[in-house]
């Protein structure tokens, strides 16, 4: 059984009730497609990881962050019962620094690197009048990034160690997500203001 696209959107929407994962996973679906041009690489396969990377989440929550139980390893398992190649499977167990599996491979440290921020940026433009990344710059992403209180959910550790595994400064890595992201607001609730 071939996992395209196509049923990759539906495993994930038969997993995933969560209008906000959802549009977390297509972010980071976007990121990785963009991350898999910018390498060279097809695009195709690695957005269908970004798409699936959190599938699990909602089903089989992982609050003790237990290295191979429930998410992401339990979505894993599904995986490879439809096929799913290993450097799929390897990339989003590497996605979650806490199942100890290291990020070998491009596709595994792209997931890891736009992981967190794509949801770090979301949160940003969602706090602006304008709802929008469009006028969202690096600079003000830092800043936000400084600010603990501020969507406290994202480890700015893992958000550190994703943009140096990627070898790229973290105001770069931000501003190539931002130009990545901007045009598909509309898919992302992104661009209406409130």
């Amino acid at each position: 059984m071939t996992l395209d696209r196509d049923r990759a959107l539906a495993l994930m929407h038969e997993y995933t009730p969560s209008d906000a994962l959802r549009k977390h996973m297509y972010a980071v679906e976007i990121a990785m497609r963009a991350m898999a041009t910018r390498s060279g690489e097809d695009p195709d396969d690695w957005g269908t990881v970004g798409l699936l990377h959190d599938f699990d989440y909602e089903r089989f929550p992982n609050a003790a962050h237990a290295p191979d139980a429930e998410h992401p390893s339990e979505g894993v398992r599904i995986l490879a019962e439809l096929g799913a190649p290993e450097a799929w499977r390897q990339a989003i167990l590497g996605h979650a620094a806490y199942t100890g599996v290291a990020r070998e491979t491009p596709m595994a440290r792209a997931l890891f690197g736009v992981d967190e921020l794509c949801g770090f940026l979301v949160a940003c433009a969602l706090v602006r009048p304008s709802r929008s990344l469009t006028d969202l710059e690096p600079k003000s992403v830092l800043k936000k990034l400084k600010d603990k209180a501020f969507a406290r959910g994202v480890s700015r550790e893992d958000v550190r160690l994703g943009a140096e595994e990627l070898g790229m400064p973290l105001d770069e890595l931000i501003r190539f997500l931002l130009e990545a992201l901007r045009p598909h607001e509309s898919v992302l609730g992104l661009g209406q203001p409130g």
